[in-house]
């Protein structure tokens, strides 16, 4: 929701200048194609069907994930290599679905799809027995274990992680201009975190001698015209939204416990890296 409201500060000055659509893994591209949205951002892999022949575009990645298992601690079972045979919880139209089946195949083990739409729903049937593990992305498996299990400490996340997930924003093809701005309001935000530029110090910055910052906050012109916004567009993103590690340690750590990992920035083992603002 952060990268939405990160566009909306940098195309409008408002980051409340958004409608938000929910929407279930089946019906994300469909809406996102016919014009529903304009831009889709959750949980969405970048893949190549999905960069192409769906007519999409990525914007880039705010999410490394992979896919793991979670189940209750009282099965005993410390390895998805122990799952054979087991009733398995999983959305369909997802990369998951596929991983899923690619990943038993490889391991000469059977398993029984459970295959419900709505990640209320499937959450809801793991917790109430229905299945015996639940899988999707890391990052899902400990939301859910958070949010919507009775007893979270009775749950365990298997330690396989099975898949590469690079989640991110997905625009449509055919507007440029548009997947610029949803592409370097992206970027913004790592840039700020890069900077140490806050949405607490990015005021002071204003008045910095580095010329990397005045020109990425507007004080020297040329970005915003460049992407046919206000000069002032990166300020209003990390001003009103923050950069990425605000936005990461306010969603991910202190609502899921999830550390950086590799979605720290690359100065500290990570991949996050943002592309020169210049």
């Amino acid at each position: 929701m952060d990268v939405c409201r990160a566009v909306a500060a940098a195309m409008f000055g408002d980051a409340d200048a958004v409608r938000f659509t929910p929407l279930t893994a089946a019906q994300r591209f469909t809406a996102l194609q016919s014009g529903e949205v304009d831009v889709l951002s959750r949980n969405t892999t970048w893949t190549t069907t999905r960069d192409t022949s769906l007519g999409l575009n990525f914007a880039g990645i705010n999410y490394y994930d992979g896919q793991g298992f979670m189940v209750r601690k009282d099965l005993g079972v410390t390895s998805a290599k122990q799952l054979s045979g087991a009733a398995i919880c999983v959305e369909p139209g997802t990369t998951t679905e596929l991983n899923l089946a690619d990943y038993f195949r490889a391991n000469n083990m059977d398993f029984e799809p459970v295959v419900i739409e709505n990640t209320t729903e499937v959450t809801a049937a793991f917790f109430s027995g229905r299945c015996d593990v639940y899988t999707t992305d890391a990052s899902g498996l400990a939301s859910a274990r958070n949010v919507s299990a009775e007893n979270p400490e009775d749950y365990v996340i298997l330690p396989e992680i099975i898949s590469k997930e690079p989640l991110g924003p997905v625009v449509r093809h055919g507007d440029d201009e548009w997947l610029d701005i949803v592409k370097w309001s992206h970027i913004a935000m790592i840039q700020a975190e890069e900077f140490g530029i806050t949405s607490d110090n990015v005021d002071d910055m204003m008045d910095t001698d580095n010329p990397g910052i005045k020109r990425f906050l507007g004080v020297t012109p040329g970005m915003g015209e460049a992407l046919g916004l206000d000069e002032k567009w990166a300020y209003n993103i990390v001003k009103q939204v923050g950069n990425y590690g605000e936005s990461y340690q306010r969603n991910v750590t202190e609502k899921l416990g999830l550390e950086r990992g590799l979605n720290a920035l690359w100065t500290d083992g990570g991949l996050m890296y943002a592309f020169p603002i210049r």
